[in-house]
């Protein structure tokens, strides 16, 4: 056992409500005060103050001070990828243990349930509005717990520079958003689109959040994709 990773300790400072609150909260890359997650916390300023010194002297948090102010962030894009990690397997583990029941949508901050880094694809409610455009559109077809991308999603993605047929496997897959309560692409073929956006600078990323910011082109332009 003593080759365990010792994860216990990062564990023991997710495990109290009060500083989940306040990590999720930053959950999109904006710094805040000790004041404002005491707030959104519901914690006394000095409870709020003992809390993030616990999670800053445990490396998930950083402060920044600007004039004289002390202000709090996520230390680093491998607490964002924890947190979301955490955020997916809730959603999941709620729905296998009650699967005819669909579990509440977790609630974040706007610009994470908009357009978010999940697992190496596009999440959030742009990347679900592509799955669905992609379906209507006969780019890609479910069949049961498999889903496939057609002859014509094939032609299409080729004209946008995306040659499945180089990809690896799995090509496509159904990827569970826990803001959407829907799925939205994963695989090579999520992760290539992903690719694309950036490359064409349609989005990018902010600071070490997963959270990813839209340009007005890209918007326009993946909101056309698929759009019959």
């Amino acid at each position: 056992m003593e080759a365990a990773p010792c994860i216990s300790h990062i564990a023991s400072l997710l495990c109290e409500p009060k500083r989940t609150a306040m990590l999720w909260a930053l959950m999109d890359g904006s710094a805040k005060s000790s004041e404002e997650l005491a707030t959104l916390a519901g914690l006394s300023p000095a409870s709020a103050i003992a809390h993030l010194s616990r999670l800053t002297g445990g490396g998930l948090l950083r402060v920044d001070t600007r004039r004289g102010k002390r202000l709090f962030r996520v230390a680093a894009a491998d607490v964002s990828a924890a947190i979301d990690a955490l955020a997916s397997t809730t959603m999941a583990s709620a729905a296998r243990s009650t699967p005819d029941v669909l579990p509440p949508a977790l609630l974040a901050p706007a610009s994470l349930r908009h357009a978010r880094l999940c697992h190496g694809h596009l999440g959030g409610e742009l990347a679900a509005g592509i799955y669905l455009r992609m379906l209507e559109a006969g780019w890609i077809d479910r069949h049961e717990q498999r889903t496939d991308v057609t002859l014509a999603g094939m032609r299409h993605l080729a004209q946008l520079g995306i040659f499945t047929q180089a990809l690896a496997a799995p090509l496509a897959c159904d990827c569970f958003d826990w803001s959407q309560q829907q799925p939205h692409l994963g695989g090579a073929l999520g992760a290539g689109l992903l690719q694309l956006f950036l490359q064409s600078g349609w989005i990018s990323a902010v600071n070490a959040s997963h959270a990813l910011l839209v340009t007005d082109i890209g918007r326009l332009e993946i909101n056309r994709l698929a759009a019959l």
